[in-house]
């Protein structure tokens, strides 16, 4: 391209005097004087002016039937749909900040969707000096930018679009109609047919309100021509403020070295390599070698030099229609690397409660209740109820007496202080006993509560704790209940425990020896006083036999009855525990496992969000 002179007849002349006018349904804002002039080469230029700005306002407003998504379209719907389930999903788990870059994305992703999918918006960016708004005259064939020694040059964004039907375009990027232009009509710009061309103002500007010009269009727009020159290509703020933050859209970024012809021999290419050595360490991946990434070349927009290559690069942009499906991926993309720490641990094994803190939770509440005392109790009982049923009647009158004598209540509170729970001539349990209990049913919550969250993100392992604190509220409650009802069943004194098919042989067996007792006892008084023919030696070994067999049938149905015994215990223990394990998983394990359960979904849903971009996983590093 012939190096482009400065050349009144084509210069776009705002006027001093701006009055609005309707044409075709457009509101246009011209200059009035020129409009009406008709004498002369300044009123036909006027009206060539006014002709470039209104064809710039489609009357559709920027909405063109949607052509059959492409398979890079199908896959975004996807994730964006995956992007809304996760929001919604994570509304009540997460603060509205957190989330409030996923919906902004959403939002706008929506609003671009819903415009021409035919125009392909650019950008074109750059410091002060850099010859942006030169660049932009250049390519539009025509000085539609002011440019000028005096800094800062633009003021506000000006559009230039090559073909009609971006007008929705334009009113989201809040640009208004006397600031859109129309190129001059050549034989190349058949080629640029589509694209919308945006000059923004300095993004170093000294005027804030110019900066906000530049965040607003370049978080809208569908590319980016960064322009930098020879000196401050290298600038901080250009890096540090914007290329590093934007280095995931590198599909939709061109960085241009203007300038070039003011740099002698080879300095233009060892700048460029020193120019790509630091998009390299802003991480912006470059298109070299046919892979995708960011275009990266030198020109000169006031000689010409390379504007020609850049127009080509832009045209097959545009004639792609995919850069704006390829910039709504990359802000995806980002959003999802934002919320990867929100949804992603790496390292956890799963979201769910492990057996093993599953059964340390069953063992403390089991504990709590007095599980483990409640079945030794238990199975003390029936071995003292087969007692008094083998057991010799002499032993028997003994313990009978021995149990006179004690006081009953000292008796009552000891078996309680065995089993550790309530019993019914009780009517409270001590203090400390009670807070002790309560500490250990708060002790196995926070353990499994812990336990579950170990590895989560923060935000959803605090959910699982407060999840678990919530349906704990009640549940030492509702193990004393359980320590109640159960407890006592195997601790009253009137409650008799099954017994043996053996226990009616001993319980015969023994009333023999008893009988053999009192036969030789009687048969040997008889004898005494004469009744009876004097022979001492069958008397006495009946008494014998009663006296050793009686305890020796009673320890062998002490050691049979240990088995028993023993599985009765563990029975009673057994009840007891699967009752405050069931409490426990009703309270506090079910309701932790859902919340678990919502974490798993919402996960899934990021891995859909996620699955465009090259370094994120959900999976276990």
């Amino acid at each position: 391209m012939t190096a482009l002179t400065d050349r009144t007849d084509d210069r776009w002349d705002d006027g001093f005097i701006a009055r609005s006018r309707r044409v075709g349904g457009v509101d246009v804002d011209f200059d009035l004087d020129r409009a009406l002039d008709g004498d002369g080469d300044e009123g036909h230029e006027g009206d060539e002016a006014l002709v470039r700005a209104v064809s710039g306002a489609g009357s559709d407003g920027g909405k063109a039937p949607s052509p059959p998504p492409s398979p890079e379209g199908q896959a975004l719907r996807t994730r964006l749909e995956a992007l809304r389930q996760l929001v919604g999903l994570s509304r009540t788990r997460l603060d509205g900040k957190t989330l409030a870059e996923a919906g902004r994305v959403l939002d706008e992703a929506a609003a671009r969707r819903g415009l021409s999918p035919q125009h392909t918006v650019v950008a074109i960016a750059g410091a002060t000096g850099s010859g942006k708004s030169t660049l932009f005259n250049s390519l539009a064939g025509v000085q539609i930018s002011e440019t000028g020694l005096r800094r800062p040059t633009t003021a506000a964004p000006i559009a230039c679009s090559w073909s009609d039907g971006a007008a929705g375009l334009l009113d989201r990027l809040e640009i208004p109609g006397r600031l859109r232009r129309r190129p001059r009509e050549t034989s190349e710009t058949g080629a640029l047919r589509g694209m919308v061309l945006v000059d923004l103002p300095d993004l170093d500007s000294a005027v804030g309100a110019h900066r906000d010009h530049v965040d607003r269009v370049l978080a809208l727009v569908d590319a980016v021509v960064w322009v930098v020159d020879p000196e401050k290509y290298a600038d901080a703020v250009l890096h540090e403020r914007y290329l590093r933050p934007l280095a995931g859209h590198a599909e939709v970024t061109f960085v241009v070295l203007n300038q070039v012809d003011r740099l002698p021999g080879e300095s233009a290419d060892l700048v460029l390599d020193d120019l790509r050595r630091l998009l390299d360490d802003d991480g912006i991946a470059l298109g070299e070698h046919d892979e995708p990434g960011a275009t990266v070349l030198g020109l000169s927009a006031l000689t010409g030099e390379g504007v020609g290559e850049l127009r080509d690069l832009l045209a097959q942009f545009t004639q792609e229609k995919g850069a704006a499906t390829r910039r709504i991926s990359a802000d995806v993309d980002r959003a999802a690397v934002r919320l990867r720490p929100l949804y992603v641990a790496d390292g956890h094994p799963g979201p769910e409660i492990g057996e093993a803190a599953r059964a340390e939770f069953e063992d403390r509440l089991a504990e709590a209740v007095g599980a483990y005392a409640a079945g030794l109790a238990a199975e003390r009982a029936w071995r003292r109820n087969a007692g008094k049923a083998c057991g010799t009647p002499w032993l028997r009158l003994w313990r009978w007496y021995e149990g006179r004598r004690a006081p009953r209540t000292l008796a009552g509170l000891a078996a309680l202080a065995a089993i550790g729970g309530r019993g019914p001539a009780t009517a409270q349990t001590p203090v400390e006993e009670e807070v002790t209990a309560r500490q250990r049913v708060e002790q196995a919550v926070r353990a499994v509560a812990d336990a579950a969250a170990d590895g989560l993100p923060d935000a959803w392992a605090q959910a699982v704790r407060e999840t678990a604190v919530r349906g704990a509220e009640q549940l030492p409650e509702s193990l004393d209940e359980i320590a109640v009802t159960l407890g006592s069943a195997v601790t009253v004194p009137s409650a008799r425990p099954p017994r043996p098919a053996w226990w009616p042989a001993a319980v015969l067996t023994q009333a023999a020896m008893t009988l053999l007792q009192i036969y030789g006892g009687l048969w040997l008084v008889g004898q005494i006083v004469g009744v009876l023919e004097p022979r001492l030696m069958p008397p006495v070994l009946l008494m014998v036999a009663g006296i050793i067999g009686g305890p020796l049938v009673e320890w062998t149905c002490s050691i049979a009855a240990r088995g028993p015994a023993r599985r009765y215990g563990q029975d009673a223990e057994r009840r007891l525990r699967q009752a405050a394990a069931g409490c426990g998983r009703a309270r506090v394990l079910e309701p932790v496992a859902a919340e678990l359960l919502r974490y798993r979904e919402v996960r899934e849903q990021y891995a859909t969000v996620a699955a465009g971009g090259t370094k994120l996983s959900t999976t276990r590093q």
